[in-house]
C-alpha cells in the first residue's frame, strides 16, 4: 500500500479495488477494518465514506439491572384469562 497525501483524519492510504460478482469492492489495508460485516456508507462530494454500523440490541448490562430491580419486588403470579376453546372445521369440503 502506497502512503498518500494528509487528509483531515491523518495519513491516507491507497487501497487495491477488485471485482466481487457485479460488486467493485476494496480491499482495505489492516489498520482500516471494520468490526461486524456491514458498514454504512455515503458520499460527501467526491469522497466515499465507509462508517461502522452500531451493533442493535440491549445496551450491555439492561438485563443484569432489570434482574436486580425484581430482587424483593412482590409481583403475584398472573391469574388466567379463562374463556372456551371453539372445535373449528378449517375444511369446508366436510
Amino acid at each position: 500500500m502506497k502512503t498518500d497525501r494528509d487528509g483531515p483524519g491523518g495519513a491516507s492510504r491507497r487501497a487495491k479495488l477488485f471485482w466481487s460478482g457485479r460488486s467493485q469492492a476494496v480491499r482495505l489495508p489492516k489498520e482500516f477494518r471494520f468490526e461486524g460485516d456491514q458498514v454504512a456508507i455515503r458520499r460527501k462530494g467526491e469522497a466515499v465514506i465507509l462508517e461502522p454500523v452500531k451493533k442493535r440490541g440491549w445496551p450491555e448490562g439492561y438485563w443484569e439491572r432489570i434482574d436486580a430491580l425484581r430482587e424483593g419486588l412482590d409481583v403475584p403470579d398472573a391469574e388466567p384469562l379463562g374463556g372456551a376453546l371453539l372445535d373449528v372445521d378449517l375444511d369446508p369440503g366436510d
